[in-house]
């Protein structure tokens, strides 16, 4: 019966998790709208969002923390906590990155953007695919969709580099758009460190299932 109750906070905490990170690919999503249909306002909501996930994270740290302490887990339910708190580190980075993407937004206003903003929208599109298939590895526990997320992020800093080098040929031939390039590139940046995190996330997954650490940033 002890187990079983257990098991069940485990369950609920997850779910929490999941809640959790599909809040931040909403802010995300959003603040990538924001940029496509230079929408402040839509903008604005994903800053004003931002409270609700550092609340919800909270929450999970206390109850992961609590678990931890009254229950003293062994093996693998520890680890499953342990991954818990790093997990939700990383999701709320996520969250934090959408909100910068949000005030580069605000700060572009409604100036001209280039063309380059599509090469941009095209990586922000594989990050959210990469945040899919982490939820769904989290959900899984599974190994090799984990690693499979390594392998898309080495396209997202590709897909980064070639970015920053278009936007910077572009400033130079068109030196009057410095400050919507500037911010272009800030967003190329955020988009690149949430993969990161992303892929911090798919490390946790693998030590939870392996009870190894691996290093797929690099």
């Amino acid at each position: 019966m002890v187990r079983e109750n257990f098991e069940e906070k485990l369950s609920a905490l997850k779910q929490q998790v999941l809640k959790m990170s599909e809040m931040a690919k909403t802010s995300l999503s959003k603040s990538l709208y924001a940029l496509e249909h230079q929408d402040l306002q839509q903008a604005q909501d994903v800053i004003n969002q931002d409270e609700k996930i550092n609340a919800i994270e909270d929450e999970i740290n206390d109850q992961a923390i609590w678990l931890i302490a009254k229950e003293q887990p062994v093996a693998k339910d520890l680890r499953r906590l342990v991954i818990t708190l790093k997990v939700t580190n990383d999701i709320e980075r996520i969250g934090d990155l959408a909100v910068n993407i949000a005030k580069s937004v605000i700060r572009i206003g409604t100036d001209t953007l280039p063309e380059e903003k599509q090469q941009i929208l095209m990586t922000a599109s594989v990050v959210e695919q990469m945040i899919d298939l982490v939820i769904e590895a989290y959900i899984e526990e599974n190994m090799e969709t984990a690693f499979e997320i390594s392998r898309i992020d080495d396209k997202v800093d590709h897909q980064y580099g070639s970015s920053i080098e278009t936007l910077l040929t572009h400033m130079t031939k068109h030196p009057d758009e410095i400050s919507q390039i500037t911010q272009l590139a800030f967003i190329s940046r955020y988009l690149e460190r949430a993969a990161d995190h992303v892929t911090n996330i798919a490390e946790g997954i693998i030590y939870l299932v392996k009870g190894k650490h691996v290093d797929l940033n690099t």
